[in-house]
């Protein structure tokens, strides 16, 4: 019986083991599913729609195979007018690239990629649950032919390549992912999507551990039938002993309680011999059971409405990548004085300085541009906060800059003042674009306003709002009255004064002191206005607003004698055309100004956080 106990057990090792190890190779679940789309169409661009990005969990690893080449044309000539509405043929250009590797693939939020789109023809890549596979919608449009897409500051990331371009992402369903090959040619045409899977087998090892723990209790079933048959083989007859002499017997009390008799025997035997199986099988329900021997009821989670978090314009990732690319784009512009090139990322007052400053520097070689974008860390993001829509355009975005620290010649470490800027997108295929650049003036330790977490962005106000205690207009005129009037302005008691760079370096009393520096054979005169860009006004956590807007500052020197000439600066001369006049001079400074202005209601008054001035234009009178 020992021995058949031992077999049987050395079966359930075999079987269990096996089964184990089988789990894990050869009838081991697949790792990975892959769903493969070869398309058959001319469209220039392909969405690929988060839903089918998504249909399996997990990353997603999509490999795109390029190499297309111009669809034939038909050149019979048709004598049909179309219909209205029909989609116009597009037009050939017989210069145009009849084939090519190139592919670009871009992804971002699948709003902004089909604002992109707009109204080219493309193909909506999709997923079927029913049959498990990619499938391909083409959507006509109007347009034929699409700009290249890489480097676009809308999306969360692209990659291009030649042949075959193969990335991971981890995307949720609210993005898509954007595939043309050079925005001329058809994109391409054949693509595939691999997620991993889950083929863990946990029951392999409950499996394994259990044949390997029946063929322990084998081999000591085993043991015990080879010491058992040992016995056995002794001699059978033994020498009969001696007869001894019987022993008197002890007194012992007898028991008050009964002890259970122990078995002896054969039986005793088999019942000894079934504690090891016991005792394996024990184990393997414990390994087979969960953790605790206790149902803990769970309670099912009641649906509730949670407020969805709110689009915002660009991600703190994105405007990193942006504020690096317009460092770049500068930086190379300043070195050339390359006016055209700056206009790729400057607008408003932004550009109407450098341009300035690039005439001038082509004259005055030692006149410093400024000022100089840093390509630094981004302290501070504050995004526009998009309406429901979402695709809504132009788009803003505030965010402060701070350029790495340097050293001087003593070794001592210095920082420059961090650049607050505004950049605005025009439409989805545009790129952001500065619009102001300002140092900020404010100390560091002094209270800045606190505004809302980049994930959540804030929606801009209207240069008329009355929920400020001054509107962003009134503050354009008043800042400027109080810059030409000093205390005399009404506007005086609206702002912080004391402290203000600006005010001490052009206000009212420099302005005197400008005055009485001339000679007697010269005269100045100030006036200022604001300026003819555009008002921004972000709202702030307190219910106030950060308000970025322009002044223009115009001197303008005559002599006041026959005969008497004006000596402009250098910088001056340079945008006049001569170094003297005996007529006069005006110039004319642009003002880019940051303030922060309280709600309504509050008695705090208008600080300035930064300013930028220079000289924007210049003329003989």
């Amino acid at each position: 019986m020992r021995f058949v106990a031992a077999i049987v057990f050395f079966v359930v090792a075999v079987v269990g083991v096996g089964l184990g190890v089988a789990q894990r190779t050869v009838w081991a679940p697949p790792d990975r599913v892959t769903a493969e789309l070869q398309l058959d169409s001319t469209a220039t661009v392909t969405v690929i729609d988060g839903t089918a990005l998504n249909a399996y969990d997990g990353r997603q690893t999509l490999e795109i195979v390029g190499g297309v080449v111009a669809p034939p044309v038909d050149e019979t000539v048709s004598t049909d007018t179309p219909e209205v509405g029909d989609t116009p043929a597009p037009t050939v250009d017989p210069e145009a690239p009849t084939e090519t590797e190139a592919i670009v693939a871009a992804y971002g939020r699948t709003s902004d990629v089909l604002a992109w789109v707009g109204s080219a023809t493309y193909n909506l890549v999709t997923f079927d649950d029913t049959t498990g596979s990619l499938v391909s919608e083409r959507i006509a449009g109007s347009e034929m032919v699409v700009p290249n897409p890489a480097g676009s500051d809308l999306w969360f990331g692209d990659l291009e390549g030649e042949g075959e371009l193969g990335l991971t992402v981890n995307v949720p369903d609210e993005v898509s992912m954007l595939v043309v090959s050079d925005g001329t040619l058809p994109a391409p045409q054949a693509m595939s999507i691999t997620w991993p899977l889950d083929n863990s087998t946990p029951f392999s090892t409950v499996l394994i551990l259990g044949g390997v723990g029946a063929l322990v209790v084998g081999l000591l079933f085993l043991l015990w039938a080879l010491l058992h048959m040992r016995r056995q083989r002794g001699p059978r007859r033994k020498t009969p002993k001696m007869p001894k002499v019987p022993r008197p017997s002890r007194y012992r009390p007898a028991s008050t309680r009964m002890r259970p008799g122990r078995p002896k025997g054969r039986r005793a035997a088999q019942r000894v011999a079934l504690l090891p199986v016991l005792a394996f099988g024990a184990v393997v329900l414990t390994a087979c059971t969960g953790g605790g021997s206790t149902t803990v009821a769970t309670p099912t989670p009641e649906v509730t409405d949670v407020a969805e978090t709110p689009e915002v314009a660009v991600t703190e990732n994105q405007l990193e990548r942006i504020i690096a690319r317009v460092g770049a784009t500068l930086e190379q512009a300043d070195a050339e004085a390359d006016a055209a090139l700056a206009e790729t990322r400057l607008a408003g007052a932004a550009l109407e300085l450098r341009q300035s400053s690039y005439s001038i520097k082509a004259k005055v070689a030692d006149f410093t541009i400024a000022p100089v974008f840093p390509a630094g860390d981004v302290r501070l993001t504050l995004p526009e906060r998009l309406p429901e829509e979402g695709d809504v355009w132009p788009r803003r975005v505030f965010a402060i800059v701070q350029a790495p620290a340097t050293e001087n010649d003593a070794g001592e470490e210095v920082r420059t003042p961090p650049l607050a800027v505004l950049l605005v997108q025009d439409d989805p295929r545009s790129q952001y674009k500065v619009h102001y650049a300002i140092t900020v003036t404010l100390p560091e330790d002094a209270e800045q306003p606190k505004v809302a977490p980049a994930e959540l962005g804030a929606p801009l106000l209207p240069s008329t709002t009355p929920l400020l205690s001054v509107s962003p207009d009134d503050v354009a005129l008043g800042y400027a009255d109080v810059l030409l009037r000093g205390e005399e302005s009404e506007s005086f008691a609206l702002f912080q004064v004391e402290g203000d760079p600006l005010i001490e370096q052009i206000g009212a009393a420099a302005k005197a002191a400008r005055r009485a520096a001339l000679p007697s054979t010269a005269a100045i005169d100030f006036s200022n206005a604001v300026g003819p860009h555009e008002i921004f006004s972000f709202v702030t956590n307190d219910g106030g607003a950060l308000v970025m807007l322009s002044l223009t500052e115009t001197e303008r020197v005559t002599p006041t004698e026959a005969g008497a000439a004006i000596n402009a600066p250098a910088a001056v001369a340079a945008l006049v055309g001569r170094a003297q006049s005996t007529t006069g001079v005006e110039a004319t400074y642009g003002l880019q100004m940051l303030f922060s202005v309280p709600p309504v209601g509050s008695d705090a008054p208008v600080v300035l956080l930064g300013y930028t001035q220079g000289l924007i234009s210049a003329r003989e009178i």
